[in-house]
């Protein structure tokens, strides 16, 4: 049975016996976590179908659960294309300015015009959480990307509905070259793409944060961004009751074993893999007495610093705790403020004994 703190070198783990110390956030994990993150689609991307998938997700937090008890582990970085040089671009279909300069892009009333118009009236089951900005979505819980017809807010709503973990979405008017930038075309002619982005978190205006960069002399500037969120709970997982919906995060008076926290879109049932693995540690190494430390009950929340969502956080305990106990909605690390949200409650059914 271990009994002592370990932390990983990425997305680690901090485990120790069974304590009613305050579960606050472990900022050493957070901050060493992976730096591979998808945060948005690559500059030169039209289309990324979202490829998450939950079970391998879960199963892959299990084994990160289970090295981290044991050794530390790294993630692959991820890997993407890149264009030929002055190779033709997918055709834009937007409209655009008759001026073919990034500052006539930005101020194109069709753009604000088109954007305000879908911010007054978003999808059924959606709020609006911008509308017309000249930036688009920068976040840890990238899914996806979509590169429409037209500026049709339903069509990405349809694309979030059909797509696991997606709760908010961010459509947009971007500047992209019409072939690839390189020394022997460093500047060409613009055209119009409508982007549709995939979130696995809620996309408050702190997210918008991306207003474009640089490919050689072409600038890639956006327009009439417009971001929508739902309010989503986490999908059952299988050999757990719930999810039960809380307030804040727990912060119970004991029975805590550790947490584990995973970059990227908000998934639970990482969190049910980290648990499971948790015990299956535990159970092969036990106290003299035959006791092991089996996680009945997991806490599962989004953790944002400064109101941009950064992944899935996980606090695992040998009982279940209610909602009065959710009382942890953020802290301060230094003048950063990392809060709570999305948070909901999963018990082990039927539950664990703890004892070989």
């Amino acid at each position: 049975m271990r009994s002592v703190c370990l932390v990983a070198a990425l997305a680690g783990l901090a485990y120790a016996a069974p304590s009613p110390a305050p579960q606050f956030m472990n900022f050493e994990e957070i901050e060493s976590a992976d730096p591979s993150v998808a945060t948005g689609p690559a500059i030169d991307a039209v289309n990324q179908p979202v490829s998450w998938n939950e079970p391998a997700a879960k199963e892959a937090a299990a084994q990160d659960t289970t090295q981290d008890l044991s050794s530390s582990s790294k993630r692959d970085l991820s890997k993407r294309g890149v264009n030929d040089p002055c190779s033709p671009q997918p055709d834009g279909y937007g409209p655009k300015p008759a001026t073919d300069s990034a500052e006539a892009f930005l101020a194109y009333q069709p753009f604000a015009d088109t954007a305000n118009a879908a911010g007054a009236n978003p999808p059924q089951g959606y709020t609006t959480s911008f509308q017309n900005l000249q930036a688009s979505v920068s976040a840890n819980t990238y899914l996806g990307l979509y590169t429409l017809k037209t500026y049709d807010t339903i069509k990405c709503q349809q694309l979030c509905d059909a797509a696991n973990l997606c709760t908010g979405f961010n459509l947009y008017f971007e500047r992209d070259p019409t072939i690839a930038p390189a020394d022997a075309c460093p500047k060409p002619a613009a055209f119009t793409n409508i982007k549709c982005t995939l979130w696995g978190s809620p996309i408050p205006k702190e997210t918008a944060t991306n207003k474009g960069q640089y490919r050689r002399d072409f600038h890639v500037v956006i327009a009439g961004s417009d971001g929508f969120t739902k309010n989503n709970p986490p999908s059952p997982q299988a050999g757990f009751s719930g999810p039960v919906e809380f307030g804040g995060a727990i912060n119970a008076p004991g029975n805590y074993i550790g947490q584990k926290y995973f970059p990227g879109p908000y998934d639970a049932g990482q969190c049910a893999g980290a648990c499971q693995a948790n015990t299956a540690y535990d159970r092969r190494h036990p106290r003299s007495d035959g006791s092991y430390d089996a996680c009945n009950f997991f806490n599962a929340y989004l953790l944002s610093k400064n109101n941009v969502p950064q992944g899935t956080y996980c606090g695992l305990y040998t009982k279940a705790w209610g909602k009065e106990y959710s009382t942890n909605y953020g802290q301060y690390r230094g003048s950063d403020y990392y809060s709570v949200s999305s948070s909901y409650g999963f018990t082990l059914n039927p539950l664990d004994p703890g004892h070989i």
